[in-house]
C-alpha cells in the first residue's frame, strides 16, 4: 500500500485512520487498529473524565503505538479533557464540532499535532487558515453527525485536496482496499474509516447492534435532523418518528425534544435497536460479517493490491 507523508508524521504503517465513534471506539478498538498499523483513535465525545483516563491508560497497555483522541469541541469539559489527554502522552488530536482556531495554537504550542473534521471545501479552508496540521474531508456518505449540503466524497476529495496545502484525509463510505486506492489516487494522504472499524469484534458496539448491522440493507441509512444537527442513522422505529416528524414540519425545538437525551448511549452501546439512535454510514448495507480488526486490515490490504493490479497491470 502506498506509503504517505503523512504516515511518517503520525508514525503509522498504513494511511488508514480508524475513526473515532462516540460510544464505539474505546481503549480495545484504538488498540487494535494501532497495533494492525493504523492510527488508532479513542472517541472521547461521550466519555466522562475518569473514563477517558481510563480508557487512555487502558489503549497504552495495550499498545505501544501512537494513538490519537477524538474530542468535539462542544462539551462544557473540553479543557480538562485536552489536559487529561496530554498528561497521559496524547500527541495527536482530532477535533471536531467547533471552530479550529478555539485549541490549535495552544496544543501545537504543546508539541502535538491537530486534525480538524470538516465536510466542504470552505470550512477545510478555513482549518487550513486556523494553522491545523491535516484536515479530515468527510462525504455525506459517512455515519453520524454529518454536514447539511450532502456533499459526496466524490465531489469533495479531488478538490480539496488540489487546493489545499496541508494533507487531506478522506472520509465517507470507505470501507474496501479499492476504495482506499480510490482515495490515494484522489488526492487524500490517508483514509478514515469507520463503520467498517465498528462492524469487529472490538470495538464497543452493542451485539444486537453490529447484528443489525449485518442484516441491513444499501437503502437503510438516512441523513435525518438536519435542522437540528445533521446525523446519518440506521432504519429503525426512532429513525421512522423522526421522518415522521421532519414529513410534518416539525421545528428545531420539537426534534430536540423528541431526541432527548441519552438516544445514542442506549442505542449503540445498550442495544435498544428499535427506540434507540443508531448511527451509521451508507457501507453498512455491504459489510456483512463481524470479525476482529486486523482480520479486517489484512482484507483491505489485499483488495488493495488486487484492485492496483487491476488498474495498472491488467
Amino acid at each position: 500500500m502506498k506509503q504517505t507523508k503523512l504516515c511518517a508524521e503520525l508514525n503509522i504503517k498504513y494511511p488508514i485512520i480508524q475513526a473515532g465513534m462516540v460510544w464505539v471506539s474505546g481503549a480495545k478498538l484504538a488498540a487494535a487498529a494501532a497495533n494492525a498499523g493504523c492510527l488508532g483513535v479513542i472517541g472521547a465525545g461521550s466519555m466522562k473524565l475518569d473514563l477517558l483516563r481510563s480508557q487512555i491508560q487502558k489503549a497504552n497497555s495495550l499498545t505501544a503505538k501512537p494513538l490519537a483522541i477524538n474530542l468535539p469541541l462542544l462539551y462544557k469539559d473540553i479543557e480538562k479533557q485536552i489536559e487529561i489527554s496530554i498528561e497521559e502522552g496524547i500527541k495527536i488530536f482530532i477535533t471536531s464540532a467547533g471552530s479550529p482556531k478555539k485549541f490549535t495554537k495552544y496544543l501545537q504550542n504543546k508539541g502535538c499535532y491537530v486534525i480538524h473534521v470538516t465536510s466542504s471545501f470552505l470550512l477545510a479552508k478555513k482549518c487550513e487558515d486556523a494553522g491545523v496540521n491535516a484536515v479530515i474531508i468527510e462525504g455525506f456518505e459517512a455515519g453520524g453527525h454529518n454536514g447539511r449540503a450532502e456533499l459526496t466524497s466524490l465531489v469533495l476529495i479531488p478538490e480539496v485536496s488540489k487546493q489545499l496545502s496541508i494533507p487531506v484525509i478522506a472520509a465517507g463510505g470507505f470501507s474496501s482496499g479499492a476504495s482506499v486506492l480510490a482515495g490515494l489516487t484522489m488526492g487524500a494522504e490517508a483514509i478514515q474509516i469507520g463503520t467498517r472499524f465498528m462492524m469487529t469484534t472490538e470495538s464497543s458496539a452493542h451485539d444486537s447492534y453490529k447484528n443489525l448491522l449485518v442484516e441491513s440493507g444499501e437503502e437503510d441509512t438516512f441523513l435525518r435532523l438536519k435542522k437540528h444537527v445533521p446525523v446519518r442513522l440506521l432504519k429503525n422505529k426512532f429513525e421512522a418518528e423522526i421522518a415522521e416528524l421532519e414529513d410534518k414540519g416539525a421545528n428545531k425545538q420539537e426534534l430536540e425534544n423528541h431526541l432527548g437525551r441519552g438516544r445514542a448511549k442506549s442505542g449503540m452501546l445498550e442495544g435498544d435497536i428499535k427506540d434507540g439512535e443508531l448511527e451509521a454510514g451508507q457501507i453498512c448495507g455491504f459489510i456483512k460479517d463481524i470479525k476482529p480488526l486486523a482480520k479486517v486490515v489484512e482484507d483491505i490490504l489485499s483488495e488493495y493490491d488486487e484492485a492496483y493490479k487491476r488498474i495498472y497491470n491488467p
